[in-house]
């Protein structure tokens, strides 16, 4: 196989230019488009392995590009560039479509980690499990669409804040993911909370689950680096 090759649509030229090299140098084939069109148009021609994709730009922009191409049954991943924003935006982004996000300014490095992690997931994965609506992982059943969750077929109840986390960990599997990053997901940098906050709605999710977090079999603290979601999952409706 050749090298991975990466889409990156930014109508910034500094952005491109820097961002495109260091990807290069990174081991990526990196190709540029500075709109939501241009990026539709070689995506035809000539389709990449993964888009990292801002979201303000002219023409076309990041959303409407990303709702455009998963109404045409395209599963390309894509990593959208955002600023900080509110989490119900995040979340919104990631309900369209988008399998990751990345808050700018960024380290490139972690944009690279970014996109290592979710082209595993789509090596694992047929389709992409954020474009997904019911995902099952062995007992648990979660309803995206309808925001429900199932244990054996029997429907549960928790806080939406749990919800938000249990979803964003099922689209996430085998990803270390680190309180900061579940912190910033679930409540967003406008809500002021500390780590315990996240650590309590995983513990209000271990009980819904029935999971022993000494012998998890869904949810596994990662000691000094956050959590990961350990269950195989499964698609049952896109």
């Amino acid at each position: 196989m050749g090298k991975i090759k990466i889409l990156l649509v930014d109508d910034d030229p500094e952005i491109t230019e820097s961002l495109a090299a260091y990807l290069q140098r990174s081991g990526f084939d990196c190709s540029v488009a500075d709109n939501g069109l241009d990026a539709l148009r070689k995506i035809e021609n000539d389709p990449p392995h993964l888009v990292v994709c801002d979201v303000i730009m002219p023409h076309m922009d990041g959303r409407e590009f990303l709702r455009s191409i998963r109404e045409r049954k395209i599963n390309i991943p894509v990593i959208m560039l955002t600023r900080i924003g509110s989490s119900s935006e995040k979340v919104m982004t990631l309900n369209e479509g988008a399998d990751d996000y990345i808050n700018k300014p960024f380290d490139p490095l972690e944009l690279v980690a970014r996109i290592q992690a979710v082209l595993r997931r789509s090596q694992l994965y047929a389709s992409s499990l954020v474009s997904a609506w019911v995902l099952a992982a062995r007992d648990l059943t979660v309803n995206r669409q309808r925001r429900e969750i199932y244990m054996s077929g029997k429907q549960v109840h928790c806080t939406q804040r749990a919800f938000c986390l249990l979803e964003y960990m099922i689209t996430h599997p085998d990803e270390v993911l680190s309180r900061e990053r579940l912190q910033e997901v679930v409540w967003g940098w406008e809500n002021a909370v500390d780590s315990r906050a996240v650590d309590n709605r995983i513990g209000e999710l271990r009980r819904l689950l029935g999971d022993d977090a000494g012998k998890p079999v869904y949810i596994e603290t990662v000691p000094q680096s956050g959590y990961r979601f350990l269950a195989q999952v499964r698609i049952i409706s896109s």
